[in-house]
């Protein structure tokens, strides 16, 4: 989606999807984006390999925000990228993962769009597919998981989550930004069906040289987070293409 260049400001944001943190994993777009860019704006999850690749005569400002630590408000950013294409700059706003999925894109778009500031949107790979490619696994299945959702879990205790349509067994569920709602994730979906052996896996920094899988069951999430101290960026994956990929690491491990 792209707007027409507007002749009363010279400048426009690009926002780039950085992919789920291995560099090579971000668009040949995206790339040719940011080579050519003035500034850079980006996110707490754009890796910092990804970053030290971008040549140094490239300005960029930091915006991330993790749980309970935001370096900047969301209107904050929305007003800068407006105020930095306004000076005739090539900005290009840089988020981790793909954009489009969990990217708090609309506020920024509606702010570019109400100030007249042409845009490009430009998708990356989502943090689901890339950590799956990396785990060697497949999110569907035939005859075993014939449907995927994305579910964001960030908010479980604010809004209400249909748990109940969560529990199907040929279903493959990824929790993004998960971790602090797993006690809650794990309860609601045994509730309302699940069994408690259910398989889960955690994936930690997915794509990344310091990459962990650790495999559990839907009742001992809790304790596994806890247990192995998993820390953000990590999905959680529940379903059976997780027995599947424990299975084959088993195998390969004997």
């Amino acid at each position: 989606m792209q707007q027409s260049i507007s002749t009363r400001f010279p400048g426009e944001v690009a926002l780039v999807g950085a992919g789920p943190g291995d560099p090579e994993l971000i668009t040949r777009k995206g790339w040719r984006l940011l080579l050519n860019a003035d500034l850079i704006v980006y996110d707490a999850l754009v890796s910092a390999e990804l970053m030290a690749e971008i040549p140094g005569h490239i300005a960029r400002h930091y915006v991330g925000k993790r749980k309970g630590q935001h370096s900047h408000s969301q209107a904050d950013i929305c007003r800068f990228l407006v105020q930095q294409a306004r000076l005739g700059k090539r900005v290009v706003r840089l988020k981790g993962g793909d954009p489009l999925i969990f990217g708090r894109l609309t506020e920024e778009l509606d702010a570019l769009q109400a100030a007249g500031i042409p845009f490009t949107l430009v998708p990356g790979i989502t943090a689901a597919s890339g950590c799956a490619a990396s785990c060697g696994l497949s999110l569907t299945e035939r005859g075993i998981a014939s449907s995927l959702r994305f579910i964001t879990a960030s908010h479980c205790d604010q809004r209400s989550v249909p748990w109940a349509d969560l529990t199907r067994r040929d279903e493959t569920l990824v929790f993004y930004m998960g971790l602090s709602q797993a006690s809650r994730i794990s309860q609601e979906l045994q509730r309302h069906g699940l069994p408690a052996d259910w398989p889960v896996m955690l994936i930690e920094r997915g794509t990344q040289p310091d990459q962990r899988s650790i495999h559990t069951h839907l009742a001992g999430l809790p304790q596994a987070v806890e247990m192995h101290r998993v820390q953000a960026p990590a999905l959680i994956l529940i379903g059976q293409v997780a027995r599947q990929a424990q299975e084959k690491a088993q195998s390969q491990a004997a």
